[in-house]
């Protein structure tokens, strides 16, 4: 290809690219490892009107966002060069990043094992027919898995472990799955990181808003004790030193009989008679079983004789007690 051509090529590149960084706010970096071009096509199509797919060459990237960046401007798009590695590409929004989400995990497609591929999951071959004729048993036993004919196909006698995550797919291994139409794996776009101001790992996806709320409600907790602790007042501790003075200033009113505002009235005639204002309490709440007992303690039945008789049992024990040690 003549030199001009290849060069015409990058700057179209340069510029779309730059056209997506000034026009998105934020963006996936995807990693595209085993993803066929047909299974692209059908993300692309999914993204319309939602995202932007653009991949380049890692060198290309780090060029055109080191040109942009070289005065000092755009900082977070600086972040962007160290993680261009591997083979990388971006989608590009400016919506929510979790319907994006949801087209990546939905265009997820089984793939057959390939000879040098690394295994990224185990593959166990159930024990069975297999719909072989016996003609192949070759592919089995340089496995070492132990077979039999039976009605003329070959069966499996055992499960049996055919590949091992992490390790490489040998040929023996692939063409026994190719034969048996085993797809063991799963291939897609997968989040390498997600572009935001800045770049960060995928697991900020599965922090949700309860989730911040609990964190700020601790946080905040916190610093309100530390500025009770301290002296040190912010908008934290002030709702908690205003109810701790209200709390005080009704405590001394109830106490001195000053009831001219409705909570230190409320303390006092708690204070007065705690049995008739648990009654007056209980008896507004639609007559619960606290509200009942209350009142016939008031009117002086019998459970109140009972009451009083209960410490002579101990009176007799202390007799009893004296006795003995005489």
């Amino acid at each position: 290809m003549p030199a001009s051509k290849v060069s015409d090529k990058k700057v179209a590149y340069f510029t779309h690219l730059t056209e997506c960084l000034n026009k998105y706010q934020r963006a996936f970096i995807v990693n595209a490892d085993f993803v066929g071009s047909k299974q692209i096509s059908d993300i692309r199509i999914a993204l319309r009107g939602k995202a932007e797919l653009v991949f380049g060459k890692n060198t290309m990237v780090r060029r055109c966002i080191r040109d942009l960046t070289s005065d000092g401007s755009h900082p977070e798009w600086q972040a962007i060069v160290p993680v261009m590695k591997g083979n990388l590409g971006f989608m590009f929004t400016n919506g929510d990043l979790g319907e994006l989400q949801t087209v990546v995990d939905e265009y997820v497609k089984p793939a057959a094992a390939k000879a040098g591929v690394i295994a990224p999951v185990e593959c166990i071959v159930p024990k069975g027919p297999t719909g072989l004729d016996p003609a192949q048993t070759s592919f089995f036993q340089a496995l070492n898995i132990a077979t039999k004919i039976n009605k003329g196909s070959i069966e499996i006698i055992n499960d049996c472990k055919v590949l091992h995550e992490g390790v490489k797919v040998g040929t023996s291994e692939a063409a026994l799955l190719t034969k048996m139409g085993v797809k063991p794996f799963k291939y897609g776009l997968v989040v390498a990181f997600v572009w935001d101001g800045g770049v960060f790992d995928p697991s900020v996806m599965r922090i949700s808003d309860e989730t911040l709320m609990g964190k700020f409600m601790a946080a905040t907790g916190n610093v309100a004790a530390v500025c009770l602790a301290t002296g040190f007042h912010t908008q934290a501790s002030y709702p908690h030193v205003m109810m701790n003075a209200i709390m005080n200033a009704t405590a001394v009113a109830a106490v001195a009989g000053y009831t001219e505002f409705d909570a230190a009235a409320k303390v006092a005639e708690f204070i007065k008679d705690p049995a008739a204002y648990a009654a007056k309490c209980g008896g507004g709440g639609g007559g619960g079983g606290g509200g009942g007992a209350a009142p016939a303690a008031a009117k002086g039945g019998k459970a109140a004789p009972a009451a009083a008789k209960a410490p002579e049992p101990e009176e007799e024990e202390e007799e009893s007690a004296f006795d003995l040690f005489d």
